[in-house]
């Protein structure tokens, strides 16, 4: 069974539910629905499903999601990308983002060598601020909605 990187919401949950039948259906061994729901509840920690669904939203608005278009700054230079990684970060306060840069960027200040860049990893906030600083104290990223 594969868990999502998503947080955990009743939908979430669901989803993995509908995996996890297809899996055990593909294999020969089939699985119902409620059946499924009760296994990923408690691979998730809760008694049962009950608990999970009452204990979850249905839904979590999350700030930055896979495909999203971005814009911002990286190292103090300027793009334009699409997210093609988004993962919340262990202390559930952070998210972890890869951008695909729609034009690669020079992440370097001395223009006499120049090192471009197409896809960078970065640590950021809820508000798209990495808490990551450089040397001047500007921040390594920041990134907004298009």
């Amino acid at each position: 069974m594969s868990f999502s990187l998503d947080t955990p919401s009743a939908q979430t949950l669901k989803s993995e539910a509908k995996s996890l039948r297809e899996e055990r259906a593909r294999a020969g061994r089939p699985l119902t629905h409620g059946a499924a729901l009760e296994e990923v509840a408690r691979a998730h920690g809760y008694r049962d499903w009950n608990t999970a669904r009452a204990a979850l939203p249905d839904r979590v608005n999350v700030p930055f999601q896979v495909g999203m278009r971005v814009k911002g700054f990286y190292l103090e230079q300027p793009f334009k990308g699409v997210l093609i990684g988004v993962q919340l970060a262990h202390n559930m306060q952070a998210y972890t983002v890869t951008i695909q840069f729609d034009e690669p960027v020079n992440v370097t200040p001395d223009f006499m060598f120049a090192a471009f860049r197409q896809r960078v990893v970065s640590t950021v906030d809820i508000r798209g601020i990495s808490p990551a600083l450089r040397g001047n104290g500007q921040p390594q990223m920041r990134l907004m909605k298009e």
